[in-house]
């Protein structure tokens, strides 16, 4: 599962909005929204790509934003 607030975080961070992210991954913008909530999975390439992009450099914080456990 995505963390929808940590992911959030890591593109205000990386001094991004949503539509440049979004057309970085080549989707619509509802498109990441719904990935991003959970509606939709990432990609394994799409999570690739925005390690790149958000500068996501260690390996706790790839694994914090996108493989979330499903808490109930």
């Amino acid at each position: 599962m995505t963390d929808t607030l940590e992911l959030e975080i890591a593109i205000k961070r990386a001094g991004l909005t949503r539509r440049e992210v979004a057309e970085h991954l080549n989707l619509s913008v509802m498109a990441l929204y719904c990935k991003m909530n959970n509606i939709t999975e990432f990609k394994a390439s799409e999570i690739a790509s925005l390690y790149n992009l958000l500068n996501l450099q260690s390996l706790e914080e790839q694994q914090q934003i996108f493989f979330k456990p499903d808490v109930d």
